[in-house]
């Protein structure tokens, strides 16, 4: 089977890091793949287009950046060139692009989005319009489909498919030291700066633990997708005298080393589709700390895990503290690993492939 992968734009961030694994475990298992997109690649994301090299994964990414009519003939030419049989479009708009070209290829519709992309007029608007031409529509939460539902209406085929970790990417220490690897005890948070993130909040909560715990460090990282909240993150750790402690970073590759370096995960998001990062760092042992919301309840019962209301910001840094004295501890995922993940895309996959036939 010939499949086409189409994300927004290349970069470090959780979409696109479940295509680019998805894609290689579809090459390797036979199929021909590639991965297009709307934008250019961003630097970031050079490390995993080689991995995506290395496995004989075509990436058609445009050279430069278009207006609407130039992305659209830019899918138009992928498409007539890669000919696939069933395409892939990761998120909301290249969804919607890649259902506006008339042409046969079925589209299977995956919505990552943390929030809800269709409280937005236009959007509902467009969806309506599209929703039949999706040969099924994917979330990747409970919660996806339920926005769904409740803007557009019961698609035909409709199925959660939880994002998957590779596991073999992520060594569990269990019950070892939790002090930070070659220094002193460091949290982490990993995510893209946006308010629904909540970097602002793990800097407050982490200015009231520092006072318990002067040597402990704070890390934050991930692509810097609103700029203006990225800088508030910056003056935040300023005015709050952390500029020693605490380092506000953008995407990193090296997010393994990170996390068997690190001491506490820590993710107050205000809300998730079903977050990667979170899974890689259950992966690792690592203990968490992480807002109560439903995209996390799965975890609740996991040893390590601390789930609770975020926006507290004195309860959040004593959970942190907490954390930061708690060893790393094992955890079973299975039904969430990269393989889990693969098998109901492969299916999926090849029954709208097979509908068109």
């Amino acid at each position: 089977m010939r499949i086409l992968h189409l994300v927004l734009a290349p970069r470090l961030s959780g979409a696109e890091v479940l295509a680019k694994d998805l894609a290689i475990h579809q090459r390797m298992h036979g199929d021909d793949v590639a991965i297009a997109s709307l934008l250019p690649q961003h630097d970031d994301f050079s490390a995993l287009r080689s991995e995506l090299d290395g496995h004989a994964v075509t990436c058609l990414f445009p050279a430069r950046r278009y207006g609407g009519l130039g992305k659209l003939w830019h899918l138009y030419q992928v498409i007539r060139r890669f000919k696939p049989d069933v395409l892939l479009a990761h998120a909301t708009i290249p969804a919607f692009y890649a259902r506006a070209l008339p042409v046969r290829v079925p589209v299977i519709y995956v919505m990552h989005s943390a929030a809800n992309d269709f409280e937005r007029s236009l959007f509902r608007r467009v969806e309506r319009v599209l929703s039949r031409r999706a040969g099924a529509v994917v979330g990747v939460s409970e919660a996806n489909l339920k926005d769904y539902v409740a803007a557009i209406g019961r698609h035909p085929l409709m199925q959660v498919i939880p994002n998957g970790v590779d596991t073999r990417r992520f060594v569990c220490t269990a019950g070892a030291a939790n002090t930070g690897k070659d220094g002193p005890p460091q949290i982490v948070q990993i995510g893209r700066y946006n308010a629904v993130k909540d970097q602002l909040q793990t800097v407050r909560a982490f200015a009231e633990a520092a006072r318990v715990m002067p040597e402990a460090r704070l890390l934050l990282i991930g692509v810097i997708e609103d700029p203006a909240y990225f800088a508030a993150v910056n003056a935040l750790v300023n005015e709050l005298g952390l500029a020693g402690q605490v380092v506000v970073d953008g995407p990193r590759e090296d997010v393994s080393r990170l996390l068997a370096e690190s001491s506490v995960f820590a993710m107050p998001s205000r809300s998730e589709g079903h977050s990667i990062a979170f899974l890689e760092a259950l992966a690792t042992g690592i203990p968490v700390v992480a807002s109560r919301i439903e995209a996390f309840a799965f975890a609740r019962e996991f040893p390590g895990v601390q789930l609770l209301d975020t926006t507290d910001t004195t309860a959040y840094a004593q959970a942190l503290v907490s954390a930061l004295r708690e060893p790393r501890v094992a955890r079973s995922l299975d039904g969430l690993t990269l393989n889990d993940t693969a098998q109901q895309y492969l299916a999926i996959t090849r029954r709208v492939a097979g509908a068109l036939a």
